[in-house]
């Protein structure tokens, strides 16, 4: 699957978690369509790419659809997750009552600074050098980078080393993990989210449509 269809299955997943909430048993494309901004004929497109059930008139089964959508992307898995930086992004981060609804669990914290070592909390945080032993023990696949740019690089290499696939990297330093260096394994991947940059795109974006050059949705 391309990386824009796995954001529309995780926005269809999301929308039916809302819909199950108000009480409602069924789901048509359209709907699903108007909500994350797509034409219905799209939304049966992907659900029949991947034969999913459902039917133009008959609409989508909301619990089995979403029974269906876990298993496609993988939330039937493990969805253990480490972060290192217990700073405030980190600190945030662990604190993100968002994660636990979309079934995303937050095991522990890393930190190189001792002041911020403390396993007695709900998430516990430990020191740096734990982390190859906590990851094999815990099974842990993905991992999230919120340390300081100058300490990106070596914290991505530990992560790697220790045997995480995934990588969400908060630090303003692009990292990459192609698989041409025989300890970067092909398979990992790397998601860089670079907030300053972000917003720099969105005041571009209001400055575009201010001046009535056009508009962009991304």
């Amino acid at each position: 699957m391309n990386k824009e269809l796995i954001l529309r299955l995780t926005k269809y997943k999301r929308i039916l978690s809302k819909l199950k909430a108000l009480g409602l048993e069924r789901v048509f494309s359209n709907n699903l369509g108007d909500a994350i901004g797509v034409s219905p004929a799209l939304v049966r497109k992907d659900f029949s790419n991947l034969n999913l059930p459902g039917n133009k008139r008959g609409g989508y089964n909301i619990d089995e659809l979403t029974e269906r959508l876990d298993r496609v992307l993988g939330y039937d898995e493990n969805q253990n997750v480490i972060i290192v930086g217990c700073g405030r992004i980190g600190t945030a981060l662990m604190r993100f009552d968002e994660f636990h609804h979309e079934g995303i669990r937050i095991k522990a914290g890393f930190d190189a600074s001792p002041e911020n070592v403390d396993n007695s909390t709900e998430i516990p945080v430990y020191p740096l050098e734990k982390l190859p032993e906590f990851v094999k023990e815990n099974d842990i696949r993905v991992g999230i980078i919120a340390v300081p740019d100058s300490a990106a690089s070596q914290v991505f290499d530990l992560m790697v080393s220790a045997g995480i696939k995934g990588i969400l990297n908060f630090a303003a330093v692009e990292l990459k993990c192609a698989g041409g260096d025989k300890d970067c394994p092909a398979n990992c991947t790397v998601h860089n989210v670079n907030i300053g940059l972000e917003i720099e795109h969105l005041f571009y974006q209001l400055n575009l449509t201010e001046s009535g050059i056009g508009c962009e949705d991304t």
